[in-house]
């Protein structure tokens, strides 16, 4: 059955879905959130900002963090393996499951470049029951601030037979080299967006979710997956110490770098827990917002519709 996510814009829908998705009165914990972020951002001078535990200027974060994923683009997947021992691909077939693409969808994924969330809805297509639609084109645009992982996906979808794949289900593939922040496209030109360990890595995640409000359609969907921030007291200790002793260790024994790895874990803590950033969503301009948590919440899965 199509998912109403993807389908035509349907005014009764949209009126029904102000009414049950729209503002809520800031509750107490919602203000006190906002206090806590308040209080944050004042510990940085103007124009500053972190890259991990390390204040910088904001000018410095995208040139630092583009050189982080310029330095691992060629061993990206083997350490995504062995730090989530093999865990990060379920997430992101999860992730597919969650945004359930029908024929006629055009998304556009952000942060992607090695190809990972665009191949899986490739496959999603291919395995749908429902038979394809000449008449109904699909497409995806990947785009990625790295050309070196771009290029890693380009050669990774030749290998795989990636772009064939896609022909046979009426899909169409192109990669961009874009700021997640500075979108160089067209208003409401996508009805779907997904953006993968990417955005607690910008500058201004608050400007990514406002680009992907305004290329978004009326009736699109947003849909990020994003470490997150273990719950539970006793996991969250355990969590710690492997991110913070094991992993960049690894880091240096299998890729032989562990300062992006230092910055990966650094990172996570950093970015907002997962109330604090479904309120950021939904500052955006998203309504029926709201999250999943996966493994205790070491990530989360986090969705908005533009309505």
């Amino acid at each position: 059955m199509a998912s109403p996510v993807l389908s035509k814009f349907n005014p009764t829908i949209f009126i029904k879905s102000l009414k049950f998705c729209g503002r809520r009165s800031l509750s107490a914990g919602t203000v006190r959130r906002t206090e806590k972020r308040n209080e944050k951002i004042s510990e940085y001078a103007e124009g500053e900002t972190h890259f991990g535990f390390e204040k910088v200027k904001e000018e410095e974060k995208s040139s630092k963090v583009h050189k982080v994923f310029e330095d691992v683009a060629q061993d990206y997947d083997k350490m995504n393996d062995c730090m989530s021992f093999g865990v990060h691909r379920l997430w992101k077939d999860i992730f597919m499951q969650r945004l359930s693409p029908v024929h006629g969808t055009r998304l556009l994924d952000v942060g992607g470049g090695t190809g990972d969330i665009a191949f899986r809805f490739v496959k999603y297509l291919e395995n749908s029951s429902i038979p394809v639609n000449p008449n109904l084109s699909n497409h995806v645009t990947i785009s990625d601030i790295n050309n070196e992982m771009l290029e890693v996906g380009k050669r990774r979808a030749a290998d795989r037979g990636v772009i064939t794949a896609a022909e046979e289900v009426n899909c169409s593939v192109d990669w961009l080299e874009a700021d997640a922040e500075k979108l160089p496209l067209p208003d409401s030109s996508f009805n779907a967006y997904t953006i993968a360990f990417c955005i607690r890595n910008c500058t201004h995640p608050e400007k990514v979710l406002e680009e992907a409000y305004r290329v978004l359609q009326p009736g699109g969907r947003f849909l990020c997956l994003e470490f997150s921030h273990v719950e539970n007291d006793t996991l969250r200790w355990l969590y710690d110490q492997y991110s913070f002793q094991i992993i960049p260790l690894m880091g240096q024994l299998v890729a032989g770098q562990w300062r992006p790895y230092q910055y990966l874990v650094e990172s996570i803590r950093q970015f907002p827990a997962q109330e604090e950033f479904k309120e950021m969503i939904e500052a955006a301009g998203f309504r029926c917002v709201s999250y999943e948590n996966l493994n205790f919440g070491v990530v989360a899965i986090h969705s908005g519709f533009k309505l």
